[in-house]
């Protein structure tokens, strides 16, 4: 059986995510009492019932003496036989106090005497403890709905077993560093195609711009020394029982350089790594703006 345990802060969109589990097949509880997780799984695990995929969502509306007893209850579960993953959803708070605002609904942690941006604080506090348990964190901030059930899908639904997970992911620093990476590498002293007027217009995934980063030493130094590191540090981190593993690369735009890395890290695991993908953020944002 599969057990994943869905938490994040309110209005993170772990809805969202909890509706593509359950189109794709999976059994899916939202907000179950914490304490009736041990028997809940002892009950569905059984042969009687034996579903073999279940995701439950666990947040700030549980009761809070029982929203204490998690971390231990994930940390039994995954030194037994179950397969255990925890998904942490989260958003910067300013996003989560606008899409509040914009849908006008309550907070679970709002009275009379607290208001929606302290709400918002004491979340993060209260689920924090299983947040640092999470296997795989989605920071929504920027995305939309689309988005994220394309990345459930992408991350978890299409997980085709237990082995790690690894994603490679280009950005623009500009924009600001994905917060759910667990490992950022910076391209920005890297020759940049942007001051090449022809190639200004393209990004990392057309020849032309894959031809001139190939040309460049420092480029493929680089490439060289994240793959190396890789290579050397992933079998400790799968022995480690992680399951996710984000690895961003920066440049100034996210459309040249690091696209172009990614591109060619994703082709050297190839073979290597079994759960593998390719996310390219600021192509994807772009992308997105043009349909709209």
């Amino acid at each position: 059986m599969r057990l994943l345990i869905v938490s994040g802060r309110s209005g993170s969109g772990k809805s969202t995510a909890l509706n593509m589990l359950e189109d794709h097949g999976y059994y899916c509880i939202d907000n179950l009492p914490a304490s009736l997780l041990p028997a809940f799984i002892t009950r569905i695990s059984s042969e009687t019932v034996a579903l073999p995929r279940v995701a439950v969502s666990i947040d700030a509306r549980n009761i809070p003496d029982d929203l204490k007893k998690v971390p231990q209850i994930i940390v039994d579960l995954q030194a037994s036989r179950i397969d255990t993953e925890i998904i942490f959803l989260d958003a910067n708070s300013p996003t989560l106090i606008k899409r509040f605002s914009e849908s006008r609904r309550k907070h679970p942690l709002t009275t009379e005497s607290i208001g929606l941006r302290e709400a918002i604080n004491k979340e993060r506090e209260m689920l924090e403890p299983i947040a640092a348990l999470a296997g795989l964190s989605i920071d929504t901030s920027t995305m939309s709905v689309h988005e994220l059930r394309a990345t459930v899908r992408a991350r978890v639904v299409e997980k085709k077993d237990s082995s790690l997970a690894l994603m490679f992911e280009s950005f623009g620093f500009k924009n600001g560093v994905p917060i759910d990476a667990d490992f950022v590498f910076d391209a920005r002293s890297l020759p940049n195609p942007y001051w090449d007027p022809a190639l200004r217009p393209l990004c990392g995934l057309d020849e032309p711009v894959s031809q001139y980063l190939s040309s460049q030493d420092d480029v493929n130094a680089m490439q060289t020394d994240i793959f190396q590191f890789l290579e050397k540090w992933l079998p400790r981190i799968e022995r480690s029982n992680r399951s996710y593993l984000t690895v961003a690369i920066g440049c100034t735009g996210g459309q040249h350089r690091s696209v172009y890395l990614c591109e060619r890290l994703k082709q050297a695991f190839t073979g290597r790594i079994s759960n593998l993908q390719v996310v390219h953020r600021e192509l994807s944002r772009k992308e997105a703006a043009q349909q709209s």
